[in-house]
């Protein structure tokens, strides 16, 4: 019998460490370690999806066993009151996760208890890919190359036998907590439904129509062309092969080039997903540290109010005012403008980006330690494979290009519903008394992009030495 510790993988199947043949106990930890490092978006989408997979256990007639505590002394604890054969999980990769395994394998071998920890959430695990002198790749391209061309495993069976803990120990299944027993507010955004058949409903309607245009359209957030899974492969509701191997039928069933070419768009997003994640997993200081070397520190700006008006969605630049807004009210950001608006903190108001990365992990839904933090440090000029800090994003002209029509910057900014798109676009450029009677709720340009332009361009070219 198996005692399967579930974490970032709240699924049945298609789960590595899950499928087995032998008898499994499933059981979930609330670590104070890690919800220490939580916050409400999360936390309310997983205590879903954990209402979602215990409901999965109770139909196979088994139970998801729910304790508060330290993994490190829980896990032993129960193994010993079910006299387990073995204890199982899937892997994490940042240093927090991969410190904790540890010191659960350190407790679980003071028991002599039997223990083994599987590569799941991944197409490809860290280390799998790297140059011909072994080292893991900086740059995306060649990644994707190798990545690409790699046979990828298919989907794995649910376990065949769920254990009821009520025949086997005095365990006692209670009832999940709420987010206020977990010491968390309500959060401010409507959460996404979490759980594996939500996670499938999203997969089949994307495949079945939004990934044949995802190429040409992903960029446009009106446009709504993206498949929002990607709370649900933070959480593990579903499978990576799975994912996988749904696009692939999608690609098989194309009606044209094209249509197959922009399925291969959609699972290029899968290779940075893993690629971010090998990053992580080589180099774990790369959440506090910048990936790349400057000769001096960058100098950035304390700009307390400039970084309110940022995160209240009020800095007069409308597109990453609605990005903000967005994140407010949705917990998710369409990914072009998460770029636009990093690009903003990081380069018009030159401050560090592990305030914006912060922020995004206070708000958002689908935060994951490897992708946001790749992508502020892209946006940041300082991260692996990352925008050259010379080539600096200009809000408006990204906002006129990627929402032309002003479509998605009415929506969240409401103040320019009545404004006329070409208006909109020119925000900054019109004089006080037009933006008055124009919108005369909305702000004016916190800064002057060109001029923050340069100074970042010179606080770059200065770290650089």
């Amino acid at each position: 019998m198996n005692l399967h510790w579930h974490r970032r993988d709240l699924r049945v199947e298609d789960n590595r460490a899950l499928a087995s043949d032998d008898p499994v106990v499933p059981v979930f930890v609330f670590d104070r370690d890690v919800l220490s490092h939580a916050a409400p978006p999360r936390v309310s989408f997983m205590l879903s999806a954990l209402e979602s997979l215990r409901e999965s256990y109770r139909e196979q007639g088994g139970d998801l066993v729910v304790v508060h505590g330290d993994p490190r002394e829980e896990l032993p604890r129960i193994a010993r009151e079910l006299d387990v054969e073995r204890v199982v999980w899937n892997r994490d990769y940042s240093g927090l996760a991969k410190r904790r395994d540890t010191e659960v394998r350190d407790a679980l071998d003071e028991e002599g208890i039997v223990h083994q920890s599987f590569h799941d959430s991944l197409l490809h695990t860290p280390g799998s890919i790297t140059t011909n002198e072994g080292d893991y790749y900086s740059v995306f391209t060649y990644f994707w190359k190798k990545w690409r061309d790699r046979g990828k495993d298919d989907s794995f069976d649910a376990p065949g036998d769920v254990v009821d803990t009520a025949d086997v120990a005095a365990v006692d299944p209670d009832n999940l907590p709420t987010l206020s027993d977990l010491g968390f507010d309500e959060p401010e955004a409507e959460i996404p439904q979490a759980g594996t058949d939500a996670a499938r409903d999203l997969l089949s309607a994307f495949c079945e129509g939004d990934v044949y245009s995802y190429d040409d359209e992903r960029d446009y957030p009106a446009r709504e062309c993206t498949s929002l899974l990607s709370p649900h492969l933070k959480f593990g509701t579903i499978g990576i092969r799975e994912v996988w191997k749904t696009t692939e039928r999608a690609k098989n069933d194309a009606e044209s080039a094209d249509d197959a070419d922009s399925v291969d768009g959609f699972q290029r997003q899968l290779a940075w997903r893993d690629f971010y994640a090998h990053v992580l997993d080589n180099q774990p200081d790369v959440v506090v540290e910048n990936y790349k070397d400057y000769q001096y520190e960058i100098a950035w700006y304390d700009d307390p109010e400039g970084v309110q008006a940022w995160k209240d969605g009020e800095t007069g630049y409308p597109i990453v005012d609605a990005g903000m807004r967005q994140l407010r009210e949705e917990a998710w950001v369409h990914n072009r403008v998460r770029m636009i608006v990093a690009s903003f903190l990081t380069k018009d108001l030159l401050v560090d980006w592990r305030e914006g990365y912060d922020w995004y992990r206070q708000k958002l839904v689908d935060h994951d330690t490897a992708n946001d933090n790749g992508g502020w440090q892209w946006a940041a000029s300082t991260g692996t494979d990352a925008q050259p800090y010379f080539r600096i994003f200009n809000p408006m002209t990204q906002g006129e290009r990627f929402d032309s029509d002003a479509e998605y910057i009415k929506r969240f900014v409401p103040e320019l519903e009545d404004v006329p798109p070409k208006k909109i676009h020119k925000w900054n450029e019109l004089d006080e008394d037009e933006r008055k009677s124009l919108a005369p709720d909305y702000p004016a340009p916190i800064v002057d992009h060109s001029e923050r332009r340069e100074d970042a361009i010179a606080m770059f070219e200065n770290a650089k030495g």
